[in-house]
């Protein structure tokens, strides 16, 4: 039986940490005491600032709930290492999000144990993150953490959404799964008025409500979220038509282009079909660049006219180089 209170009561800590919801028999049972040994560690917790929440009878159980302040949290190693590596990268797409995770990092790391702090530095010295564009949609942390929730919990929500061609809809959903591509955020959920799975970008997303209620999991058709997002992106209509019947196998076209993923598609060993509509024609010019090998273009008249300029724009240059200055 485990005898020392404080650190039974951290093990009960992540204990509940882990899942939404214990009975007191499960955990009396894996910290090998009596469910009355339970009651008094939950009462300790308590004192020290952490919400549990519990329910008395045969269903009930104990639950850590949320606070007016954040209590300590119990880590492990690799989870300690896991959250310090991912703070120093921070992810991309979110507005404000650099600052703040640099001050979590530096409070991580001032109580991080020497044996981690080795392998922490380690790994950011061997890493490095890359932001080409810092002018597009940026999620908000705050809205992507409050989603999370939500998809962890099987929450029913409802929110305000602008389509891509600029109407507003109210949407009731139950949210699945957060993706990010292409330096966007997406929402993965199952849309109930539409009775069909939807994807929703965050920045286009506003003033979510929790209503409190949930619904049983569902599986994603395909059983990958990323994937089902990766082929829903590449099925929205976009405004401008840009098909290239490529001269190289596909595999070799995606080693080259890693951000086209789906939009490629095999023919045969040695030719693709590669999708580069776009709602930008800038986009699609770096698109087709980026292949680099022959293709046969099938596209939209104004495509055609904006990679023409470009080309003769970029010939006029090459043809009549600015001399070096001195």
């Amino acid at each position: 039986m485990t005898t020392d209170m404080t650190g039974r009561a951290l093990r009960l800590l992540a204990l509940l940490q882990t899942r939404r919801e214990w009975s007191g028999a499960d955990l009396a049972r894996r910290l090998s005491v009596t469910v009355r040994t339970v009651r008094r560690d939950v009462d300790r917790l308590r004192g020290l600032g952490y919400v549990i929440d519990s329910a008395r009878g045969h269903t009930g159980g104990y639950r850590l709930a949320a606070g007016s302040d954040v209590p300590p949290l119990v880590l492990d190693d690799e989870e300690a290492v896991a959250i310090a590596v991912s703070l120093h990268t921070s992810a991309g797409g979110l507005t404000g999000i650099e600052e703040t995770a640099l001050r979590a990092l530096a409070k991580l790391q001032q109580v991080m144990p020497r044996r981690l702090r080795g392998r922490v530095a380690a790994l950011e010295t061997s890493l490095a993150g890359i932001t080409w564009d810092t002018s597009g949609p940026r999620a908000d942390p705050v809205l992507l953490a409050a989603l999370a929730v939500a998809c962890r919990g099987h929450e029913i929500l409802t929110f305000d959404y602008t389509a891509r061609d600029g109407a507003g809809t109210s949407r009731r959903v139950e949210p699945h799964h957060l993706v990010a591509s292409g330096g966007l955020w997406y929402l993965l959920a199952h849309d109930t008025n539409k009775a069909d799975w939807r994807i929703f970008r965050l920045d286009r997303i506003a003033d979510p409500v929790q209503t409190g209620r949930r619904a049983a999991p569902r599986e994603i058709p395909g059983g990958d979220a990323a994937a089902f997002v990766a082929r829903r992106i590449s099925a929205a209509p976009t405004r401008y038509r840009a098909v290239a019947l490529v001269r190289a196998g596909a595999d070799d076209v995606r080693a080259r282009n890693r951000g086209l993923g789906t939009r490629v598609r095999r023919l045969d060993g040695n030719s693709c079909r590669v999708d580069a509509s776009d709602d930008d024609l800038s986009r699609i010019a770096r698109t087709l660049a980026g292949l680099d090998v022959d293709y046969a273009l099938d596209a939209d008249p104004a495509v055609l006219d904006h990679l023409s300029a470009t080309a003769h724009r970029m010939l006029r240059a090459a043809a009549a180089p600015e001399p070096p200055r001195p």
